[in-house]
């Protein structure tokens, strides 16, 4: 990911109840060196997924622990709800394998988002856990949901 898209996912603006995905000021997350505003981890795991013009569609964040990875995504709020969440997740997906094959692929979603577990059903993701935990607004309920392959409808 350049720094380029990071300012610009910055400025991301997501209708309610999914504003709680975007970020903070790009300045602040520059000085403050949080996510893809620390230099280093935007190199060593955040990729930005392009259209075929080349323009900004979303991103990832592979975070390496110490037996799967984990995936962070977003996708330009303007390109929510238009069918196209599938194959950006099973992009993601793709290159996570080619990066870590070694590693299971998962991602924590929250409960009430049905339909980012709609979409990661259908590309290949099943629920396997359910958990609270501590968010910058409280604890919240997610799922964990492993990556199981693509033979899955």
């Amino acid at each position: 990911m350049s720094e380029s898209h990071g300012q610009q996912i910055c400025s991301w603006v997501y209708e309610p109840p999914y504003n709680i995905y975007g970020f903070l000021p790009w300045e602040q997350m520059r000085a403050l060196e949080i996510e893809f505003g620390d230099p280093m981890l935007r190199e060593e795991q955040y990729i930005s997924v392009l259209t075929a013009a080349g323009e900004l569609a979303g991103f990832a964040q592979i975070f390496p622990m110490s037996n799967v990875s984990r995936l962070g995504l977003g996708l330009r709020p303007d390109l929510c709800g238009q069918g196209l969440g599938k194959s950006f997740v099973r992009t993601v997906v793709q290159e996570t394998l080619v990066r870590r094959p070694e590693s299971p692929v998962d991602l924590e979603v929250l409960t009430w988002n049905e339909r980012a577990i709609r979409t990661y059903h259908q590309a290949g993701f099943r629920i396997t856990d359910e958990y609270e935990r501590r968010t910058p607004d409280g604890m919240r309920n997610f799922y964990c949901m492993v990556y199981q392959g693509t033979q899955q409808k």
